[in-house]
């Protein structure tokens, strides 16, 4: 397969099984070129044409106490409370400004994630949590472990 620039879902698609066929080039064979430029390409094309909302802010929350190990009872420092928590974590509580600035300052989520809405009726939590940290990993303001 020849690389050229990807303009249709279905050039996407066969981009997609081809790079999935180059994951396993050697070091500085032809082929981990060929992933490279493949890799780039795809890219190129989700930054175009699948736009990634901003993470859930609870999801995010969530999916940063996963990477950190730690539970519920650990925000309690910073959001005054072991009821809170719960209730911020189960949508019953909205974030107030001063809980925004602790969760920002000690498990370093962005702001700007932390302002949005919550969205309602997440229904799957393992799958939120991964489309939270996808989100949170491909824009700006990146949380790493």
């Amino acid at each position: 397969m020849d690389p050229k620039i990807i303009k249709t879902k279905a050039e996407y698609q066969s981009a997609l099984e081809h790079l999935e066929g180059l994951m396993d080039a050697e070091p500085g064979s032809p082929e981990e070129n060929q992933l490279e430029l493949w890799s780039l390409l795809v890219e190129q094309y989700e930054k175009e044409h699948i736009p990634i909302g901003p993470p859930d802010p609870i999801e995010a929350i969530k999916f940063r106490m996963d990477q950190m190990g730690l539970k519920q009872k650990d925000l309690a420092e910073f959001i005054s409370g072991k009821s809170k928590v719960s209730e911020v974590l189960n949508r019953k509580r909205s974030l107030s400004l001063t809980m925004i600035r602790q969760l920002h300052r000690h498990l370093q989520i962005p702001a700007e994630v932390l302002v949005n809405e919550p969205q309602i009726g997440l229904h799957s939590r393992a799958t939120s949590r991964k489309q939270a940290g996808r989100r949170i990993r491909s824009g700006s303001s990146k949380i790493e472990a």
